[in-house]
């Protein structure tokens, strides 16, 4: 086949691979298309495969290909945007039932983990720490609210001193220690839910990029080499929509971010720099988040590109972000470095809908995918058998359209993103 392989990443060099889907030859029928082989239509396959509905998969590339294979890892409870954000956006009730489907879709994750024996390296607990003292009183006020407006104590604040027992890095001022959530090797469990919906009777094809389609009481999707007859459709490309919904390509802007991994550091320098072998993530506006591999690597993600092309020196951006939290890796070999493409929407909220009754969307999960990416294949599936509340809680949020649409968001996100740079380098 002649779809690109999986970058040169330690995931790609660590997950064992499955064998090649076939490209789409002809004309086929199904009952739902998916268009985009990530965590969205990974997971959906799956959950509309359990409702007995015939599901074809195709993938431009190959599956997991995308940002699904080349992530950080972290599967962070709640929603992208905060509870705050949420009840001044939703309203309180509605926020409510946000915050609990972000605690789904942690679980959700969990389940499939354990229902088909995915072995993905998941582990527990995340920590977020204060990149300023003004975070510090932040993130202290916001664990307090969960616990007494969502009774959700599984977060709680970390002092100074106790921080500087789970981290060598003197950075920082202060943290949120979450137990309820999860962090994992995201290539092996895109990997191993691509196999599970394959087992449950889904036909993937890859290397089938789709070129169009057409709305009707079928939906026909068409691709260079074969077309797909089916009652519905669901678009999960995320950061690779490209010309297929120009309406919808306007609510999200792709953007890439830039991860490394470190030679095997051993157990005892690994755990010096995070001792309870969690996730971790700073306040930065152009966060920083990092955890550890199964063989006890340093895996640090941090910088950003707003074009197609990435960095000629991905490991030199990405090298600065990680010295600026652990100076004493300054001798540390890097073995990989890579970067992957996802989707952000202006409000940081994924955006869920229909563009008509049988064509189905969930994209821009904002840097939050792994989790909500889960969670959305079972509200498609859901959807599409017809019942449609939770889907409707996460479609009911509003994505505005970047300026300019598709023509002008780069330039204006440029400016913006340029601007936040700046304030995180400035102030307390």
């Amino acid at each position: 086949m002649s779809a690109a392989a999986h970058v040169n990443s330690w995931y790609a060099a660590s997950a064992p691979q499955i064998e090649d889907f076939p490209r789409l030859e002809g004309e086929i029928e199904a009952d739902v298309c998916i268009i985009g082989g990530g965590f969205t239509g990974l997971s959906s396959a799956i959950h509309l495969r359990d409702k007995g509905y015939s599901v074809v998969l195709l993938e431009a590339e190959r599956v997991a290909w995308g940002a699904s294979g080349r992530n950080g890892g972290h599967c962070s409870t709640g929603q992208r945007a905060d509870q705050e954000t949420l009840e001044e956006r939703v309203g309180r009730e509605q926020a409510r039932r946000l915050w609990d489907l972000g605690l789904e879709a942690v679980s959700t994750v969990v389940g499939l983990v354990e229902r088909f024996n995915i072995d993905c390296e998941l582990k527990s607990g995340d920590l977020h720490v204060a990149s300023k003292r003004s975070h510090a009183d932040e993130l202290k006020a916001y664990a307090e609210k969960l616990a007494r407006d969502y009774d959700y104590t599984d977060a709680r604040y970390i002092e100074r001193e106790e921080l500087e027992q789970m981290t060598s890095s003197r950075r920082f001022h202060a943290g949120m220690f979450d137990t309820r959530a999860r962090h994992l090797h995201p290539l092996k469990y895109a990997l191993g839910l691509a196999r599970a919906a394959h087992d449950l009777g889904a036909r993937f094809y890859e290397d089938s990029r789709v070129t169009s389609y057409s709305e009707g009481d079928r939906v026909t999707v068409k691709t260079a080499h074969g077309s797909v007859r089916a009652r519905f459709m669901i678009l999960a490309c995320n950061g690779y929509l490209d010309h297929l919904s120009r309406p919808l390509a306007g609510k999200i802007m792709p953007i890439n971010n830039f991860v490394l991994a470190t030679e095997p550091l051993g157990e005892d320098k690994a755990r010096s720099l995070i001792r309870d072998d969690c996730s971790m993530s700073d306040s930065l506006f152009v966060i920083n988040y990092w955890k550890l591999s199964q063989d006890w690597r340093l895996l640090f993600g941090g910088g950003e590109s707003y074009t197609r092309r990435f960095p000629s020196d991905i490991e030199g951006l990405v090298r600065k972000c990680m010295l600026g939290v652990y100076p004493e890796l300054k001798d540390v070999k890097v073995d990989y470095a890579w970067g992957g493409t996802l989707a952000i929407t202006m409000s940081r909220m994924p955006h869920f809908g229909r563009l008509s009754g049988n064509v189905f969307y969930a994209h821009g999960y904002s840097g939050h995918g792994i989790t909500i990416a889960s969670l959305a294949g079972k509200l498609l599936a859901e959807a599409i058998s017809g019942t449609a509340e939770r889907f409707d809680v996460m479609a009911s949020v509003p994505t505005p359209t970047f300026p300019g649409g598709t023509l002008l968001r780069w330039p204006g996100l440029v400016l913006a993103m340029g601007w936040h740079a700046m304030l995180d380098r400035i102030g307390s």
